[in-house]
């Protein structure tokens, strides 16, 4: 099971699987997109902690299920796993292509 202190690797997990986890309540999304980008688009149930203040907000992420992060295309949500690692965090995976990627797919986007 990902996301909760596997073996060191970053998880990167498709669109299609984030959706159907998160349907699922499997996981928690978390955007780490900065302000403005949350402001336009986001995904429906997602929690936001942008990459800039992650360090200080890591304290507030859920910890009952697997974080799964994103952002606009994939790279600030891998260095969102870098940095929960640093930090201790169990936290290991992030959605390829990021909400770009989502909405792509046709998949759902509150504004």
């Amino acid at each position: 099971m990902f996301g909760f202190g596997g073996g060191g690797g970053v998880k990167t997990l498709s669109p299609a699987e984030v959706h159907d986890l998160v349907a699922a309540g499997s996981v928690h999304l978390v955007d780490v997109r900065e302000d403005n980008e949350w402001a336009g688009a986001r995904i429906a149930g997602a929690t936001h902690a942008p990459l800039s203040r992650l360090a200080e907000e890591a304290a507030s992420l859920p910890t009952d299920k697997p974080v799964v992060f994103y952002c606009a295309g994939g790279v600030r949500s891998a260095k969102a796993v870098a940095l929960s690692r640093q930090l201790g965090l169990p936290h290991d995976s992030h959605m390829s292509g990021g909400i770009s990627a989502w909405a792509q797919q046709g998949l759902p986007i509150e504004r």
